[in-house]
């Protein structure tokens, strides 16, 4: 809600900004989009404040993946959407995992004790139980240590990937 008054009848009115879910925009769901994903859009119409069914809580993408408990009532939002043009700000996220996918915390990612890199068990060909049961990981490309030795190409973290840090090597989509 952007504004709320009364008219001359005393009738109470809202300005609306609406938030698309995925399959509401052009290019629909994809992959690493989270089943609580909504998109800010730049679409405004007035309504009556009869319309209005309930109440949210629309988090940013980080304060979503630090919600200890996520609720019914609880979404998040990483872009803005121009609803005319299916335009998207930003137009480009930061991609992990050897799939090169955005986080969607909606999956369980691992991250590498070597490089950092941030994988999906299913990409390392495991499976999310045996990657919980583990102590440290180490991707298959730093599964070997400068001194050869064999390293475990498992572990069991399962905190979300940090945000992108500007001299990241990783491309973006």
């Amino acid at each position: 809600i952007e504004k709320m008054w009364a008219d001359g009848r005393n009738n109470v009115k809202v300005e609306v900004r609406w938030y698309y879910r995925p399959e509401e925009s052009i290019g629909g769901r994809r992959q690493f989009h989270g089943a609580k994903e909504v998109f800010l859009s730049d679409h405004i119409d007035t309504q009556s404040a009869d319309t209005i069914e309930g109440k949210c809580t629309v988090h940013t993408f980080k304060s979503y993946t630090r919600l200890h408990n996520v609720g019914l009532e609880d979404y998040f939002c990483r872009f803005e959407y121009k609803a005319a043009t299916g335009a998207f700000i930003p137009d480009r996220v930061a991609v992990y995992c050897k799939c090169e996918m955005p986080y969607n915390p909606d999956d369980l990612m691992v991250q590498c004790e070597a490089c950092k890199d941030w994988f999906h068990p299913s990409c390392m060909n495991c499976t999310v139980e045996q990657v919980k049961m583990l102590d440290c990981f180490y991707c298959t490309d730093c599964s070997n240590d400068v001194e050869g030795e064999k390293k475990a190409p498992i572990n069991g973290k399962d905190s979300p990937p940090p945000e992108p840090k500007p001299e990241s090597k990783r491309r973006r989509r």
